[in-house]
């Protein structure tokens, strides 16, 4: 073998050998490459998704979800009333694809924690190491007699923005003037509890505005509700004689419907409605209890510092599904959440540790369109549990016309900047 033909043999193996190295490498830095999957779009965990490809755009970022536009609950009773359409409501993922996160249109079948493998329903299994979940809500139908997803098309929930929304919508505006719109409220942990009050408040608005003989009913499974106090001073300043609340202790509970009828029956008696908003009691979304997330009392629970959870190892819940103690099941609440969960998540890939972090959160129900209520919250987690400090003052009574108009503007601003935080929109 001459040296002209040694030098290039040798040249061939060093490059091919080089090439290997490089092959060998990228399959290294593909596995080594963390990968975090999220199942749930919602506020939660799109926000999770946006915050983890922020503080470590090396983690692989998967995004699951079934639909691929998300119709907010926020500002949904706007909809309802006619001061906003249903596409001012819904988001599309781009804002998350331009961010470096992989959306994925599907539903979650099943989880393997052991091997750390999430199914799909169309038959796909995705490896991950870290898995988030963030199921949202269903309805215990079974609680109220007469009621399922069938009855829902005649008293709709709109507890799920979307169809619900504009099916509740039409129903408001084709009413005769003179007709009753009945609430019903559940016991119980459930989405939002400010948002029955609000949604009562701006239909008695609409009502006043265009059908004035008309009136609301709210059935309360519940004796107390958020600021209480101030939606009733509200109420009697705006809409004298226009809402009636039925307390639990006044046989508010819904007990069973008659969808042909249109009547809710009531520990108190029977109530007939010519629009009927059945908000059902809820629970965790399926996936939950499913893939045994969910304890026997249906909540997930889970550590606070992480928001991992106490059933299965490497698996996060957030929203409205966990256990959060005393933070409220909102979207604000959620935001804060997943930013907190997507931090341990990075801390715990990189093998840093984690700086825990209060929670903060806010919302606001409107009860005009000039006025809102706002519940800001403050969390902190003490002795393994998420706390509110104790407030400095009172609430009071009466409502404070200048701070609510502040807060109806403030409301504005808030909706876009969670729409920003959480979809990147």
């Amino acid at each position: 073998m001459n040296r002209r033909r040694w030098l290039r043999m040798a040249a061939w193996a060093a490059a091919g050998a080089a090439t290997g190295l490089a092959r060998i490498a990228s399959a290294v830095r593909t596995r080594a490459a963390p990968r975090v999957l999220i199942a749930g779009g919602g506020f939660a965990g799109a926000a999770c998704a946006l915050e983890l490809r922020r503080l470590d755009p090396g983690i692989d970022v998967h995004l699951i979800d079934p639909v691929e536009r998300y119709v907010t609950c926020p500002m949904s009773n706007e909809v309802i009333v006619g001061w906003r359409t249903i596409s001012s409501i819904e988001i599309s993922r781009r804002g998350l694809e331009h961010a470096g996160v992989r959306c994925i249109t599907g539903r979650v079948d099943g989880i393997d924690a052991a091997q750390r493998r999430l199914r799909l329903a169309a038959g796909d299994t995705l490896a991950y190491d870290r898995l988030v979940v963030a199921p949202g809500i269903r309805f215990l139908w079974e609680r109220i007699e007469g009621s399922g997803p069938a009855a829902a098309s005649a008293m709709p929930h709109a507890w799920q923005a979307g169809e619900q929304t504009s099916l509740l919508a039409n129903q408001l505006h084709a009413m005769e003037d003179g007709g009753v719109v009945a609430i019903s409220v559940p016991s119980g942990f459930m989405r939002c509890p400010p948002a029955p009050y609000e949604r009562a408040s701006l239909i008695a608005h609409y009502l006043g505005k265009y059908k004035p003989r008309s009136k609301v009913l709210i059935l309360d499974a519940n004796n107390y509700f958020p600021k209480q106090p101030l939606f009733t001073d509200a109420w009697s300043r705006l809409y004298p004689n226009m809402i009636e609340w039925i307390p639990l202790t006044q046989g508010g509970t819904v007990v069973r419907v008659n969808t042909k009828t249109m009547t809710l029956f009531a520990e108190n008696g029977s109530h007939r409605a010519a629009v009927a908003n059945l908000i059902p009691p809820q629970a965790p979304g399926e996936l939950a209890p499913a893939t045994g997330l969910a304890s026997d009392h249906g909540w997930c629970p889970v550590d606070p510092r992480s928001f991992e959870s106490t059933l299965l190892p490497n698996v996060h819940v957030i929203g409205d599904a966990c256990i959060a103690d005393a933070m409220p099941k909102s979207a604000s609440a959620a935001l804060s959440q997943a930013q907190h969960c997507a931090r341990a998540i990075a801390a715990g890939l990189s093998g840093q540790e984690l700086v825990p972090q209060d929670f903060d959160s806010v919302c606001y129900g409107r009860v005009s369109p000039e006025w809102a209520l706002a519940f800001p919250g403050h969390f902190i987690i003490l002795d393994g549990r998420i706390v509110a400090p104790q407030p400095t003052s009172s609430p009071g009574i009466e409502l404070d016309t200048a701070a609510a108009a502040t807060a109806s503007h403030d409301a504005e601003r808030w909706y876009t900047d969670i729409r920003a935080r959480a979809f990147a929109v």
